[in-house]
């Protein structure tokens, strides 16, 4: 990558100052420096490409319900949501920017350093206003010679662009420190995404109410919006098309490793999404019981399974979270297909469960119960009941995992909101979850016969509550055995 120009350190000064300071360039840079005559020639012959009439974005009247909802639960009282900042991988290179899911959630905006600030309004709730990097300075020359200038990284939109899009006024970030240091009254701050903010609200907020807030925030996601439905949808849809790209390309993997894999699906959730949901797992053989096995550097043999737990996510940061073992070379052996159907079974069961008015609890129970039986009938518990391996947990010694999750922007959503809200809580329509069964034999395993060890087994689907039930959001990939065994001969031609 080109270097030269990139300063050790970005300036953002006010705009005010930004003439008048000169932006650092780099120690081993090889221009030495900039002429008066450069820096004056770079500042004009530039057109003008103001964007004007833009239409708000597809979520923008979604983000305002939240942001109403939001008001309502605090009144009174200053709200700071910050984006976060970019994070250094090496040196002076970074890591791809993610926004948090709360500002993400709240404004549909993804640019590092943003912040949304929801100020008191009195009866009229608040006044929501987002902080924004304007686009870069043509004066001083921070377009070309600053590291995020847009020469470098790319245009970025201006306040009052941003301000059409995001339905909020917006107003320049670099001031939003020395204005929260001067807020008065009660702060609540998302906190562990920007520290300049923390630092200047450090002697406004309380740890307390701060996490008060990131709880209501975590909870408000537990039911999906249309909007987000759609995305989760469209997510699994992508998904799908990048489980078919894998099994397609399963000889050359065999061929090369299991990263063939990881770059066959990461390839179609860059071209459908904004990238994968998480790290993806392409366990082959026995990494298939290691349940986050994301090295992904192992042999893929004929006659192993592949597990293959991946998600796209959407542009709008709504991820998938689907697996699927397969046959390597398209055929269950009979162990394998008595270990899988157990899964299956067992997933009907969880997945069945849910709908309106079920605990959250009551897949995985279902779930568990299933395995359980299975088990105790393959002799691997020896003569204790059903119910008394539940009891006891002894199940768990090959299930491993909670039968599944809260999905949405993070794979795990909603990973703060109370006990009594998630775990303990009761499903709705909108509720949107995984439910993943397991079963995992260690190849170091000895309380299983020889010819389990080594077999680890996992399908997961996204299942969405519905008003009278639920809907399957990824049943556009196959589940039962001899439907893979069709959907992979069909696919490999």
């Amino acid at each position: 990558m080109s270097e030269e120009l990139i300063p050790e350190t970005p300036e953002q000064e006010t705009e005010e100052n930004e003439a008048a300071e000169p932006i650092k360039q780099r120690k081993n840079g090889l221009y030495p420096g900039v002429s008066d005559e450069l820096a004056e020639n770079m500042k004009s012959g530039w057109a003008d490409t103001e964007l004007r009439g833009l239409e708000p974005i597809a979520q923008a009247e979604h983000t305002a319900a939240r942001r109403a909802a939001l008001s309502a639960r605090f009144p009174g009282e200053r709200l700071v949501i910050p984006a976060g900042n970019l994070k250094t991988r090496s040196n002076d290179t970074e890591y791809a920017f993610r926004a948090s899911t709360e500002y993400a959630y709240l404004t549909g905006d993804q640019t590092q350093d943003g912040v949304l600030v929801l100020e008191p309004a009195g009866d009229s709730g608040h006044q929501a206003t987002i902080y924004l990097l304007p686009r870069s300075n043509r004066e001083n020359g921070e377009f070309w010679l600053d590291g995020q200038g847009e020469l470098w990284v790319g245009r970025r939109h201006s306040l009052a662009e941003a301000e059409q899009l995001l339905g909020l006024p917006a107003k320049d970030v670099r001031e939003i420190a020395a204005a929260l240091t001067e807020a008065t009254g009660p702060v609540r701050n998302v906190r562990g995404h920007d520290a300049s903010i923390e630092a200047a609200l450090t002697d406004k907020v309380t740890a307390e109410r701060d996490e008060e807030l990131r709880v209501y925030l975590s909870e408000a996601r537990l039911v999906k919006d249309a909007f987000e439905i759609a995305e989760l949808q469209k997510a699994c849809d992508a998904t799908a098309r990048g489980f078919e790209d894998v099994v397609r390309s399963l000889d050359k993997a065999e061929a090369t490793s299991e990263r063939f894999i990881e770059g066959t699906f990461f390839l179609r959730a860059r071209i459908e999404g904004n990238d994968i949901g998480y790290g993806s797992i392409c366990a082959a053989g026995p990494h298939a019981t290691t349940l986050h096995w994301v090295r992904n550097d192992g042999a893929v043999r004929s006659g192993d399974l592949l597990l293959l737990d991946a998600g796209v996510e959407t542009n709008e940061l709504y991820t998938a979270d689907v697996t699927r073992t397969l046959p390597i070379n398209g055929t269950f052996s009979p162990l394998q297909r008595t270990i899988y159907d157990a899964v299956y079974e067992a997933q009907e069961a969880g997945i069945a469960a849910v709908k309106p008015g079920a605990t959250f609890r009551d897949f995985h129970d279902a779930s568990q119960r299933v395995l359980a039986e299975k088990l105790v009938a393959w002799g691997l518990l020896g003569d204790l009941s059903v119910d008394k391996v539940l009891e006891l947990g002894l199940q768990r010694r090959w299930t491993l995992h909670g039968t599944g999750h809260m999905l949405g922007m993070d794979v795990h959503d909603c990973a703060v909101a109370r006990t009594e809200a998630y775990v303990d809580g009761i499903l709705e329509p909108g509720v949107c979850l995984t439910v993943e069964p397991g079963l995992y034999f260690q190849a170091d395993d000895l309380t299983v016969p020889e010819e389990y060890r080594g077999i680890g087994v996992r399908i997961e689907d996204d299942i969405l509550v519905t008003e009278d039930g639920n809907r399957n959001l990824s049943d556009q990939l196959p589940r039962r055995a001899d439907e893979v065994e069709a959907w992979m001969a069909q696919l490999k031609g």
